[in-house]
């Protein structure tokens, strides 16, 4: 145990007591699960590098592997190249080609591991004009460097294809063209606005379940190519009510990090199966749970997985899209990286005090790995701050 004096939101200071962490699993054989789980994982910044951080993205491309490492180890997927690695938002289509390139390489002497990577249309100039053709050859480009080297494809959702679509039947058309060409069934990303403000409206309706109407309309007449797919409304009525839509075989891969426990753990009518940016700061909770899962011990996977919903509804708080900078501190708490440095700077996009909430909520969740080297790194971050 620790104790550390915090900041309150009265500007104030309270002292806080650490707990008792999970025990982290011994390496070894991989734990057993009854759900494909995958952690969006992020990627870790290069402190050293001579660079203009809100310009060029540089990473540190051994300790970001090393992470996926960790993931593998726990058991987990690892969703490549996606949000949560700052995908558009920091990361362009250059580094995420090399970030690709790289973890499937790790994958490769890792057999049976489970990796899927992010396709998109992100190298389109934001400020060109475009047409659907454009959009459906960005697709293709992307699908083809991925498939190229052996990667399994999560088709992202398109800020060109939002900004340009006129109707439903665009979504149709480029996702029908798309899906009739890949060598092997994807997972689609639906993503919503309160993750990447550019993307409201997707699948051409500002209601989401008009919008689930085109997107399981293009999921069933192209089953046979589609894995599953995940979406990302922060809303387990929207998620419940599609997952009983879906077509044979299938998959929902929950996107949901405010409800996620008991939307994998299911009810009598089925179960989401998980890709989920917030398994990647929690990942030996995510693990322990889901292998109790897998032996029909529900209360137990509740047990585990439920003291960290909070600290996700904290960390994925609106603004959402800032939810990446809490993935990355705590990654920093628990000695996963040696900086609290992101690209792009964005290690300012959250405020001390929403850090120091998220220091507690991590303790309660039992997610801080060693609570003491997480407190000093905390006390040092104060310290930066000038609250030492």
């Amino acid at each position: 145990m620790a104790t550390i004096s915090l900041p309150t939101k009265d500007r104030g200071f309270a002292p806080y007591t650490t707990g008792e962490p999970i025990v982290l699993p011994k390496k070894g054989a991989a734990p057993k699960f009854n759900r494909v789980a995958y952690a969006a994982a992020h990627v870790v910044a290069d402190p050293l590098a001579d660079n203009d951080p809100w310009l060029d993205a540089a990473v540190d491309w051994d300790k970001t592997i090393a992470f996926r490492e960790y993931l593998w180890d726990l058991g987990l997927g690892v969703a490549e190249a996606m949000d949560t690695a700052q995908r558009g938002m920091g990361l362009d289509w250059n580094g995420a080609t090399e970030l690709i390139g790289r973890a499937l390489d790790a994958a490769r002497h890792r057999p049976g591991v489970k990796i899927a990577c992010g396709a998109g249309t992100d190298h389109l100039d934001a400020n060109a004009r475009v047409t659907i053709d454009d959009i459906i050859h960005a697709y293709e480009e992307q699908i083809e460097t991925i498939e190229g080297m052996g990667g399994q494809l999560i088709l992202m959702a398109s800020r060109a294809l939002a900004r340009v679509a006129q109707s439903p039947e665009d979504y149709a058309r480029v996702y029908g063209r798309i899906l009739r060409q890949v060598k092997q069934p994807v997972i689609i990303h639906w993503l919503g606005e309160m993750f990447d403000p550019a993307l409201a409206g997707y699948w051409g309706a500002a209601d989401h379940y008009a919008a689930m109407e085109t997107c399981l309309a293009i999921l069933q007449e192209h089953a046979g190519q589609i894995d599953g797919i995940k979406i990302s409304l922060l809303s387990k009525e929207k998620e419940i009510s599609m997952r009983r839509r879906l077509p044979p075989g299938v998959r929902m891969y929950t996107g949901d990090d405010f409800n996620y426990a008991e939307l994998i753990a299911g009810d009598e009518e089925g179960h989401s199966d998980a890709l989920l940016g917030i398994f990647d700061a929690i990942a030996p909770a995510a693990s322990a749970g889901l292998a109790r899962l897998a032996t029909g011990d529900i209360q137990g996977f509740h047990g585990i997985l439920e003291p960290t919903v909070p600290l996700s509804r904290h960390i994925f708080k609106s603004p959402t899209r800032f939810y990446k900078t809490g993935v990355v501190f705590l990654a920093w708490l628990n000695g996963l990286q040696d900086h609290f440095l992101m690209i792009g700077g964005q290690e300012s996009a959250r405020s001390l005090l929403h850090l120091a909430e998220l220091f507690r909520l991590a303790d309660k969740a039992r997610v801080l790995h060693d609570p003491e080297m997480a407190a000093a790194r905390m006390s040092k971050l104060l310290a930066v701050h000038g609250l030492a």
